[in-house]
């Protein structure tokens, strides 16, 4: 068995239309998929957004695939209940990772740069198809690779950028220099929000040194 952390960078015209939204939208900065199914052409899932809910509502409100969803907003994001008829490039993608041993390990990072990121795990055969059988308009990277099961964390960019400037105003010296308002300030938001994105960021660094991840 193996696992293997994978991106699919798309090409324009092979966006699905939420994830050109997603891109298109400086009020939206990703997407994390935690579980779902499709059923005869109709996917469901739930998902973790960062960014403002009515920016992403405007996506799907009038889409004429969107057959339910809801909302429920957080301070960092919200999360979403989506139900919807697959497009073209939904089928090419579930057709393209449907073999038989493997397992797609949410979450799926939908992100704003026309990437997708997900971890896989199966025989390295199965593993191999997918590599070669993805659809039109999608290259794939191998980000990882190992013999054994493991999974990725996933950091987005305002946690990174979060991370970045507590670093460089010695939030993390020892003695500190300075403490949670001066990132907050630096970040241009409220502190209870600076010291989330710190608190996830810092989640997923420790996960990643822990398990061994590049």
């Amino acid at each position: 068995m193996k696992s293997a952390g994978i991106e699919l960078r798309y090409d324009r015209d092979a966006l699905s239309p939420i994830h050109e939204g997603v891109c298109s939208s400086p009020a939206l900065e990703r997407e994390l998929i935690l579980g779902g199914q499709a059923v005869d052409g109709v996917e469901t899932i739930t998902s973790f957004v960062d960014g403002d809910p009515a920016a992403y509502e405007s996506l799907i409100a009038d889409s004429e695939r969107v057959r339910e969803y809801e909302i429920t907003a957080v301070e960092d994001g919200f999360f979403l209940y989506l139900r919807q008829e697959l497009g073209p490039e939904g089928a090419s993608l579930l057709d393209a990772l449907a073999q038989e041993t493997v397992v797609v390990v949410p979450p799926i990072e939908v992100r704003s740069d026309r990437t997708m990121r997900l971890t896989l795990v199966g025989h390295p055969d199965d593993l191999g198809t997918i590599l070669e059988a993805v659809p039109e308009g999608v290259s794939l990277d191998v980000l990882w690779a190992r013999d054994e099961l493991t999974v990725s964390g996933s950091i987005s960019d305002r946690q990174r950028e979060a991370l970045e400037v507590a670093r460089e105003l010695g939030y993390y010296e020892i003695p500190r220099r300075n403490g949670i308002e001066a990132v907050a300030a630096e970040l241009e938001c409220a502190v209870s929000t600076a010291s989330e994105l710190l608190r996830r960021g810092e989640a997923a660094a420790v996960n990643g040194v822990l398990d061994g991840e590049p």
